[in-house]
């Protein structure tokens, strides 16, 4: 079997359940096209590790002639965003400044995870430097693609900083990525290459052995060809994989199957600024379907939003990133990608004052949140107010790229400063120009999310 690209999870195990394709199988499918002449995969991917995902995959055929399953995922080829430790390989980050690094003693416990579930872990995805960019470019390793209008001559961004991974999903590299989110760094990739990507809460999923951006927003999770699949790997990458009788993974469910009786807050004016035509018609349009499918939706302005520019002058991902970097940057600054480099600077200038004050604004925040949402299951924006931009445009222009770089981290982000957790499916035909929509909820409403979401995704496919 060539496995399709973004193939569900559920059809790939099915296969090899049936026996109809083996994991060695998918993985030399996956190996093809990393290596195929003119693809993205050397963009897409820092390292592959093709004998040993050779060797994982063999181990896996094993496992199964001999009756023997790990999980849904077990013979499933995965990336690994260039952040997360795996044990014997080098984590660089997307840089140049950490490539004479020792290689990782230990898997992160998110890698372990995969890897006990029976993954096979395909290659190191490309990524923003040091994961500090919504838009996916990397001067070192090239730039990750999106896939939508590959024909016209105009690359345009796979989204970032989770760039590798959404590119190696969207076009068969691997079934599924797994990589971080600190602003929205699984959301937009998902929202410009057509996929499905979970933001879970925070504290759910360890994020030890992956290099820090922000100590307190960073997220581990992953992109997927869809709901159901993110909740599968939600499962496995928190440690709560259990099955259904028939040996699925299970679900976690919204109470119904439906969107009947779903009261969504819509979010409205700081979500929508600055929101392009082709996107607008599409929120619009989804919308409509939603509401048709039972959704009962409310306009909601939130009046918090519009304090969090003044919030996050300074922010924690640049002084946090900062702290993390000072000591590196008088003998190496000139090693960092300028655009990275000037967004760690930001966070010099920062003094513990205005790092307590920002603890205690976005306390205040998540309690006003709380208090604004209290009644409705979830809340709906727009995952990125544009469609994915092009490549060159963004690296002819510094000033161009920074405005860019803020829009599209934006709405995403405004889930991490909540401590909530968030689902972006696309919205919008395959073919079409790729536009995300997010149902998002606070801190651990993640089983409520994941069911709700699983309804808009049937809904939208109607």
């Amino acid at each position: 079997m060539t496995f399709p690209p973004a193939a569900p999870l559920e059809q790939l195990a099915a296969a090899l359940d049936a026996g109809t394709t083996t994991s060695r199988a998918l993985v030399e499918t996956a190996l093809e096209r990393i290596a195929a002449d003119g693809g993205n995969g050397a963009h897409a991917f820092c390292e592959v590790d093709t004998e040993g995902a050779r060797r994982q995959a063999d181990a896996q055929d094993a496992l199964r002639r001999a009756g023997v399953k790990l999980s849904p995922l077990a013979g499933l080829p995965v990336s690994i965003k260039d952040l997360f430790d795996v044990a014997g390989q080098t984590t660089r980050a997307g840089s140049r400044v950490l490539a004479d690094a020792p290689p990782a003693s230990a898997d992160a416990p998110a890698v372990a995870r995969l890897r006990r579930a029976g993954a096979v872990l395909i290659g190191r995805t490309n990524m923003s430097e040091f994961a500090f960019s919504g838009l996916g470019l990397n001067p070192w390793h090239g730039t990750p693609r999106s896939p939508w209008r590959t024909d016209t001559g105009t690359p345009r961004v796979a989204g970032g900083s989770s760039s590798g991974a959404a590119a190696s999903v969207a076009q068969g590299m691997a079934a599924a990525g797994l990589g971080s989110d600190t602003g929205g760094s699984l959301r937009i990739p998902a929202a410009f290459c057509g996929l499905t990507g979970f933001k879970p809460t925070a504290r759910r999923i360890p994020t030890a052995g992956m290099l820090a951006l922000s100590t307190t927003l960073d997220t581990t999770g992953a992109i997927a060809p869809s709901v159901a699949c993110c909740a599968l790997l939600d499962r496995v990458l928190a440690a709560q994989a259990d099955t259904d009788a028939a040996g699925k993974a299970a679900m976690p469910h919204w109470p119904r199957a439906t969107l009947d009786g779903a009261r969504l807050a819509v979010l409205s004016h700081y979500v929508t600024d600055g929101m392009d035509a082709t996107v607008g018609a599409a929120w619009d349009a989804a919308l409509a379907r939603l509401s048709r499918a039972g959704a009962q939706l409310v306009p909601l302005r939130l009046p918090v939003l519009d304090t969090l520019p003044a919030i996050n002058r300074y922010g924690f991902s640049p002084i946090e990133a900062y702290a993390a970097h000072r000591a590196r940057l008088p003998g190496q600054a000139d090693r960092y990608d300028p655009r990275v480099l000037a967004r760690i600077r930001h966070g010099e200038a920062a003094s513990a004052a205005d790092y307590l004050d920002l603890l205690a604004a976005r306390a205040a925040a998540i309690a006003q949140a709380r208090a604004a949402l209290a009644g409705f299951d979830a809340f709906l924006m727009p995952t990125v107010p544009i469609v994915p931009p092009a490549i060159d445009a963004l690296q002819a222009d510094a000033a161009h790229f920074a405005a860019t770089n803020a829009l599209v981290l934006r709405n995403p982000s405004i889930v991490n400063f909540l401590d909530g957790c968030a689902v972006s499916l696309p919205c919008t035909p395959a073919g079409e120009a790729p536009v995300g929509i997010s149902v998002a909820g606070l801190a651990l409403a993640d089983a409520r999310v994941l069911g709700i979401a699983q309804a808009m995704e049937a809904a939208l496919r109607q």
